[in-house]
C-alpha cells in the first residue's frame, strides 16, 4: 500500500508541477478539468448512478467547465458569484453535517447529483481564476489545505490520545477529534505568518493569498485563514458523509492507494471558491 502511494504520488506530482509552474494558466487549467471530471463520475457511483449514467455526469461536468472558459468567466471578476457560493458553503455544508448520514440517502438523487456536479464545477472556476491571479497565490491556497489537513494529523495523534480526546463527528468520521482542528488551525496561521514574510523579502510577481490579506490587517488575516482551515474540514466531512452513506471506504479505485480523486480534492471544493471570495472583496 505504501509503495502504490509513493509512486501515485510521484507521478502526479510529474504530471501537475510542470502545469503549475507554466507560465500561461491553460495547461493546468486543462488537468484540473480531468480531475474534476473524474471526480464528477464518482460523485454519480456514490449517489446511486450506474455506470453509465456516471459517465454522463462526468461529460456534462466536462461540458460546463468547457462553457464557462469559453464564455470568458475564468477572466472576469466574479465577486457576486463567489460571495453566494461562500455563503451556500457555509450555510447547505452546515445544514448537511447537522442533518447526518440518514437524512443524506432520504434527499432527492437529483438534488444530490447537483449539489455535488455545482461545487465541482465553481471549484474548477475557483482554481482556473486562481492560477491567471498567479501560481504564488494558488499555491499559497493549495498549501492552506495541506497543511491544515497535516496539522490536524499530527496534533490528533500527539494530543489526542494522551488527552480526553473529543471526537468531531462520531457518526461521519470517527477518526477526526477536536485537538485535530485546533492543530490544523495553528499550523495554518504559522504557514500564513511564515509566507508573508517569505514575500516580504522575495518580492515576487504575484503576492500569494496572505499577503493579499494583509492589506486588511492582522485580525482580518487570522479570522480569514481560521474560517479557511474550518471550512476545509467541511468539506472533507461531508464527503466523508456521502462515502459513509453509500457504504464504502474510497469514493473510488481510480488512484491507487489514495482512493479517488474526491478523496484527494474534498477539503479544496469549499476552500478554493472562498479564496476567491476573500480576494474579490
Amino acid at each position: 500500500m505504501l509503495k502504490q502511494r509513493v509512486i501515485t504520488a510521484v507521478v502526479l506530482l510529474l504530471v501537475l508541477l510542470p502545469a503549475l509552474f507554466y507560465d500561461g494558466s491553460a495547461p493546468f487549467s486543462v488537468l484540473v478539468l480531468l480531475f474534476m471530471v473524474a471526480a464528477a463520475w464518482e460523485w454519480g457511483r456514490l449517489n446511486g448512478y450506474s455506470m453509465p449514467a456516471s459517465c454522463l455526469v462526468g461529460g456534462v461536468c466536462a461540458l460546463l467547465c468547457a462553457s464557462l472558459w469559453w464564455d470568458g468567466w475564468v477572466a472576469q471578476p466574479l465577486p457576486r458569484l463567489w460571495l453566494v457560493t461562500g455563503a451556500a458553503w457555509v450555510l447547505l455544508g452546515g445544514w448537511v453535517l447537522r442533518a447526518g448520514v440518514p437524512a443524506w440517502g432520504q434527499l432527492d438523487r437529483s438534488f444530490r447529483l447537483g449539489f455535488g456536479l455545482l461545487a465541482l464545477v465553481l471549484t474548477w472556476l475557483a482554481v482556473a481564476q486562481a492560477k491567471l491571479i498567479g501560481t504564488n497565490f494558488l499555491l499559497s491556497v493549495f498549501a492552506l489545505v495541506w497543511v491544515a489537513d497535516i496539522g490536524a494529523y499530527f496534533a490528533g495523534r500527539t494530543w489526542g490520545g494522551r488527552l480526553v480526546t473529543r471526537k468531531l463527528a462520531p457518526s461521519i468520521s470517527p477518526g477526526k477529534s477536536w485537538e485535530g482542528v485546533w492543530g490544523g488551525m495553528v499550523a495554518v496561521l504559522l504557514l500564513a505568518w511564515a509566507w508573508t514574510r517569505f514575500d516580504l523579502w522575495a518580492q515576487p510577481a504575484v503576492p500569494s493569498f496572505y499577503s493579499h490579506l494583509a492589506g486588511r490587517g492582522v485580525v482580518f488575516v487570522v479570522i480569514a485563514c481560521l474560517f479557511m482551515a474550518a471550512m476545509s474540514v467541511v468539506g472533507d466531512l461531508i464527503e466523508s458523509l456521502v462515502k459513509r452513506s453509500a457504504g464504502v471506504k474510497d469514493s473510488s479505485k481510480l488512484l491507487p492507494g489514495h482512493g479517488g480523486v474526491l478523496d484527494r480534492v474534498d477539503a479544496l471544493l469549499p476552500s478554493l471558491p472562498l479564496a476567491m471570495m476573500l480576494y474579490s472583496f
